[in-house]
């Protein structure tokens, strides 16, 4: 009968120590309180060997051990949760780097406009030559696609693709053409007017397209480079006036600060996630408190059968 009864408490003292630190992990009040009150009874039939011990086995087999499993459950679905949140704080922390280093200041975009706009000046003189010769020579110069590339992203203004269907329309009889490229023939004669000096003015995207604005130096002229074409046309002002007063461009920095924004929000989320218990569970535990709390509790131990039944229900549950 002894060994019986040491058995039964050593094995009470386990389930205080698993409920013990589930109530630490948790940090709930009522849990914690409930963790009290259990070691309350705990003690109550360790002092008094004349209590009937197989009582203690009886209320941690209805009561104490479904709790545990209850929270256990609880504990392993937070954790599936929160792994999820910081593999998007690591997706987005990645994301972060990348940008960063593929940004460039906006020095070294400036330093490379002046550049990109003497490939084109000398791609036009090229491209005039050409066609002056019907030569089937290739007019542009090396990389002269790379500065969209570089920089459309973080520093291109964004339009729609019936704007850009618009800004490549033309006349088949106004133009040049040859294999390599198409020129409006009244913007060939401006810039043979004007000796090719232009300056590059803008830039347009639209999804995957690009598009370069370039202005006649020293006029109000403008007209766009459509790379994927090797498409030159004159555009209006007007148009793009518009379009830098209203269309937006995605910088870079604001994309970086919008993902540190991100995941700030998913750090301090990961901390209350890991912990969070369903209201419903909140609930039943608080009840299950205070029906043990019950100076009678002894009296009604049968009545935590339907206790222990809730608790087994809830452990299968799709609420947690």
């Amino acid at each position: 009968m002894e060994e019986g009864r040491r058995a039964i408490l050593q094995e009470s003292n386990r389930m205080l120590s698993k409920l013990q630190l589930l109530s630490v992990f948790f940090a709930d009040e009522v849990i914690f309180a409930t963790f009290l009150r259990t070691q309350v009874i705990h003690q109550l039939f360790e002092k008094n060997e004349e209590l009937d011990i197989n009582k203690l086995e009886l209320f941690h087999l209805q009561f104490t051990a479904s709790l545990i499993d209850l929270l256990r459950k609880i504990k392993k679905s937070n954790e599936q949760k929160v792994l999820l949140m910081m593999e998007e704080v690591r997706i987005n922390q990645e994301m972060i780097e990348k940008v960063r280093e593929s940004g460039f200041s906006e020095k070294a975009y400036h330093l490379e406009m002046q550049r990109q706009s003497l490939k084109v000046k000398r791609s036009l003189q090229q491209l005039f030559r050409v066609l002056s010769e019907d030569s089937t020579e290739y007019p542009f110069s090396k990389n002269i696609n790379s500065f969209s590339s570089r920089f459309a992203s973080g520093h291109y203004y964004t339009i729609d693709a019936a704007l850009l269907a618009l800004l490549t329309t033309y006349d088949v009889s106004e133009i040049y053409t040859n294999a390599h490229a198409i020129i409006q023939k009244k913007l060939m004669g401006l810039l043979c007017k004007h000796e090719f000096e232009v300056v590059f003015f803008c830039g347009l995207a639209s999804g995957s397209a690009v598009m370069e604005v370039y202005k006649i130096k020293d006029t109000n002229i403008l007209f766009v480079f459509y790379p994927a074409r090797n498409l030159f046309l004159l555009c209006d002002t007007v148009e793009v006036d518009h379009i830098m007063k209203t269309a937006t461009i995605e910088k870079t920095n604001n994309i970086v600060q919008d993902l540190l924004n991100k995941n700030d929000r998913l750090n301090s989320s990961i901390s209350v996630a890991r912990i969070a218990i369903p209201l419903e569970i909140k609930q039943l535990i608080s009840d299950h408190y205070k029906k043990i709390s019950d100076i009678d509790f002894l009296q009604s131990m049968r009545d935590f059968d339907t206790q222990m039944n809730i608790l087994k229900t809830m452990i299968s549950t799709k609420i947690i």
